[in-house]
């Protein structure tokens, strides 16, 4: 929080709009995630963790003595439903919208907030067509696909694959970052052996893990989401597939675990940065079951980080207008729980956050 605490700096934007050029606008967070369909345990989890957040910023005095308030919508990770969230935010008049997991739902809502110039800080999602869609006004706390590419090459090498089966649902998340690491991988040297796009919901993957064991890959990576992630760990597992199987971030979730089993030990996970290795998250954890009886996922730490990653821009531009909020953005340098938030000039997070995990006994753990 460029090294002030909020309360001082909620004081120093009081003075501001005392002194004028400050709207008397409540202040509303929007919060857009998905709270239907097949990964609404992830959006309750980043609801959750922003309501923490604004609990607690309220709890010490608010933004320049304002209350904040929040008000959801559930974009069930699907383009159409998230533009129609997405515009009924704005049509709320939100002072700035936190959220976003999956990245296919959130590319068409940026066009919309960027109309309106309101402030949008990601949390989950991460592809780089965002990067490349975004009109300025959204920034991103999870490090991009091609930050998670270099992770993925690394991990590659260490471990001397030198082939791979690449497994993709043809998403805006998943197809980018089978791009990137397929080109990283090819770069450096390996061969992609077997590349397939499969239906989003697909359970039966024989077919496909028939053409995965004729290729003998070294491994196979799966980079969409967790349902289907943890049902071809399964039954590659149990078609005799013995190389490695590596996830994308987008499988950081118990239901994995759950669902896969014991055929999950020894999977990789490309992770952002999660709680139990996080030194200063234990009072989080304990705050978050608190406050919701359930414990924090894997993105909750991100979702808190960037709820005060917009308090202290609001605080800090001394205003409700969103212009003033986005260049506040800009020079964000805050303290999270997850890290350091500072942003490139593409609104990126400056420096990588991704973590390399593996599956051993029905838990993650760091990877060796």
């Amino acid at each position: 929080m460029n090294g002030k605490p909020i309360s001082f700096l909620a004081a120093v934007a009081m003075a501001a709009m005392s002194a004028g050029g400050a709207t008397a606008q409540d202040i509303t967070l929007g919060i857009i995630a998905p709270m239907s369909g097949q990964l609404a345990g992830e959006g309750k989890d980043l609801e959750n963790a922003i309501k923490l957040a604004v609990s607690k910023l309220n709890a010490a005095g608010g933004i320049a003595g304002k209350k904040i308030t929040t008000v959801t919508a559930d974009d069930a990770c699907d383009p159409q439903q998230a533009a129609a969230a997405a515009s009924k935010l704005v049509s709320s008049n939100v002072t700035a919208v936190v959220g976003g997991y999956c990245s296919g739902a959130v590319l068409p809502t940026l066009r919309i907030y960027g109309d309106a110039r309101v402030p949008f800080v990601i949390v989950g999602a991460n592809s780089t067509r965002l990067v490349e869609a975004n009109p300025g006004n959204a920034f991103l706390v999870n490090s991009t696909g091609d930050a998670q590419a270099v992770t993925a090459i690394e991990l590659f090498g260490k471990k001397g694959f030198k082939t791979l089966a690449i497994v993709d649902e043809g998403d805006a998340y998943s197809a980018d970052l089978s791009r990137l690491i397929a080109g990283g991988f090819e770069k450096a040297g390996g061969k992609v052996v077997a590349k397939d796009t499969v239906a989003t919901g697909e359970q039966d993957f024989s077919a496909l893990v028939s053409r995965i064991r004729a290729a003998k890959p070294d491994a196979v990576l799966w980079t969409a989401y967790h349902g289907g992630g943890a049902l071809l760990t399964r039954q590659l597992r149990q078609a005799g597939f013995t190389g490695a199987i590596v996830l994308g971030d987008g499988n950081n979730s118990p239901e994995y675990l759950k669902i896969a089993g014991s055929a999950s030990e020894g999977v990789y996970l490309f992770s952002p940065p999660v709680l139990e290795f996080l030194p200063d998250a234990k009072n989080f954890q304990t705050e978050y079951k608190s406050a919701s009886n359930r414990d924090p996922g894997a993105y909750a730490a991100l979702a808190f980080d960037a709820a005060n990653v917009a308090g202290d821009a609001i605080s800090r531009a001394g205003s409700t207008n969103g212009t003033e909020i986005i260049k506040a953005l800009k020079a964000t340098n805050y303290k999270g729980l997850a890290g350091v938030v500072q942003f490139t000039d593409k609104n990126t997070l400056a420096g990588s956050n991704f973590a390399t995990l593996q599956a051993k006994a029905g838990r993650w753990t760091l990877a060796q």
